[in-house]
Order: structure tokens, then C-alpha cells, then sequence
């Protein structure tokens, strides 16, 4: 069974996806494949001539607030970059699938839907988070403005619009135990 795991910047899904990989599930995370990506040569290039060169600190090293400054003011821009990167993750993924058959593969994406990585999954789970958690959380973990997390969370579809095309829901809201909720659905998901 293949599983999406998604939610909007700072909800916690990397936590879950930890959980679920503790629990026995393998987990693709698709956000971490897609910073790979940057530096495979043809990509490198084309990201170069979208961006230009200052996407690069080094040959190792993104400026990662120069592209979201860049893509997260520009609706045209995000979309022809995520052009650029997402083909070779889901080319990725479907290798990580195919070397995993037979197990609980989950697949983390933070642009699952924006991305039509959704269109081969069996169940979707969506993290969902408060607002104000959610900025507190990234402000502490990237040291991002506020402007800079509303306008990542802008370019993001909904917590709305995703329960629309979603199965289960884990809410990280400091108030229920993830560890609970992420083994409830693992057991449901086992079962299914």
C-alpha cells in the first residue's frame, strides 16, 4: 500500500513520517529527494537559468532564502521551478516503490496535491496544525520572518482544500498524542 503523508509548512510532518518509519512503514520523503535534486547537473543548470546563479552558495550549499524570496513572491516562478524538480521525484519515488514492494511505503510530500504526487496513492494522510504553531515552529526551526512563513503557507493549498481530498487526518495541536494517532492509522492501514 502506497500512503501520501502531507500537510502545510510547520504542521509536523516529518515528525509523523519518523513515527510511522519507527512503526515499520518505509518513508519516501519527497521534500528532502526534491533539495537533492538541485544539484543533479542538468537540473542545476536549468534551475541557474530560471533563477539565476545565486540559487548556489557553493557547490554544496542552496541559498534557500534568495529561492524563496524569489518563488514565494511569484506564482509563475514557483510553478516553472516545481516543473523543473518534480518530474525527477516522482521518478525517484517510483524507483523507491518499486525497491519496496510488498511494505507500507509512505510518501511525505509538503506539495503532494500542488504537485499531482496524490495520483497514485492508495490513502492520503494530512497533518494539520494551527496557524499560529505553525509560524512559532518555523520561526524557531529556519529563523524565517513571519512575511516569509504566511507567504510560504499562501502558496500552499488550504488545510480546507486538502481535507477535500484526503482519508485520515492526524492533528498536531499539542493537545492530542501524535504517537497515538500515528499508530491508530498505522493499524488501520495494515489492515486495509
Amino acid at each position: 500500500m502506497i500512503v501520501g503523508l502531507t500537510g502545510g509548512i510547520g504542521t509536523g510532518k516529518s515528525t509523523i513520517a519518523k513515527l510511522f518509519e519507527v512503526l515499520g512503514a518505509k518513508v519516501f520523503n519527497s521534500d528532502e529527494n526534491a533539495k537533492q535534486q538541485y544539484f543533479v547537473p542538468a537540473i542545476k543548470k536549468q534551475v541557474i537559468e530560471l533563477l539565476g546563479k545565486e540559487c548556489y552558495l557553493d557547490e554544496r550549499t542552496l541559498n534557500r532564502k534568495y529561492i524563496s524570496n524569489k518563488i514565494f513572491s511569484d506564482t509563475t516562478l514557483l510553478k516553472k521551478l516545481n516543473d523543473i524538480i518534480h518530474p525527477a521525484v516522482i521518478r525517484d519515488s517510483k524507483a523507491f516503490v518499486n525497491a519496496h514492494a510488498n511494505k507500507l511505503i509512505i510518501k511525505e510530500s509538503a506539495l503532494l496535491f500542488e504537485v499531482g504526487l496524490d495520483k497514485e496513492l492508495d490513502k492520503v494522510i494530512l497533518v494539520t496544525s494551527p496557524l499560529e504553531l505553525r509560524i512559532e515552529r518555523v520561526m524557531k526551526r529556519d529563523g524565517s520572518s513571519r512575511e516569509e512563513i504566511l507567504n510560504k503557507i499562501k502558496s500552499q493549498l488550504s488545510d480546507e482544500e486538502k481535507l477535500k481530498l484526503t482519508d485520515l487526518v492526524i492533528r498536531n495541536d499539542e493537545k492530542e498524542f501524535l504517537t497515538t494517532q500515528a499508530f491508530e492509522i498505522f493499524k488501520k492501514l495494515n489492515h486495509a
